[in-house]
């Protein structure tokens, strides 16, 4: 298993990850309801890739992309020390220490690139990637109440922050 930068070759993987973790229903995207097209995706990464306080990190597994992890930066002067994290990882991988290292990854380049602040959301019901989050550092900052509608029912998130 490898951790390293995404590139452009990945978009189309990248999509195939993407819709897989969305069908965990625990991300913002309902299962089945991603569109993105292989110019969209590809788009997206090399603006991504342009930008010095964002990055996504892939992890990779016999050349199959197996989870990820999405730094969004700030892109004005009262934010460019922070940047919003997007975990995703297959389920068949979890529990192995992917994320943890996609997390040691990210935090390494975050520092490099004088960020000071990671932000990230969850679920209030993924009590696993919660506890992930804190096992990771994160504190708990607050409760966005009905922030989501999942099922036709209102769902909060929590967010949490970490400090670097």
């Amino acid at each position: 298993m490898m951790i390293r930068p995404i590139e452009v070759r990945d978009a189309e993987s990248f999509i195939e990850l993407s819709k897989q973790i969305d069908d965990s229903n625990f991300m913002l995207f309902e299962p089945g309801e991603r569109n993105t097209s292989l110019e969209q995706q590809s788009k997206s990464i090399e603006r991504i890739l342009s930008e010095k306080k964002s990055m996504i990190f892939v992890a990779e597994s016999e050349d199959e992309l197996v989870g990820f992890i999405a730094a969004f930066g700030g892109n004005v002067k009262r934010n460019q020390h922070s940047a919003y994290l997007v975990l995703g990882v297959l389920e068949e991988f979890q529990g192995r220490g992917i994320a943890s290292k996609l997390f040691n990854q990210v935090f390494e380049w975050a520092k490099e690139n004088e960020l000071s602040r990671l932000g990230l959301t969850v679920i209030k019901d993924n009590i696993k990637a919660f506890n992930l989050y804190r096992k990771m550092g994160f504190v708990l900052e607050g409760e966005k109440v009905h922030s989501l509608i999942i099922n036709g029912a209102p769902v909060n998130e929590y967010y949490l922050y970490k400090l670097l």
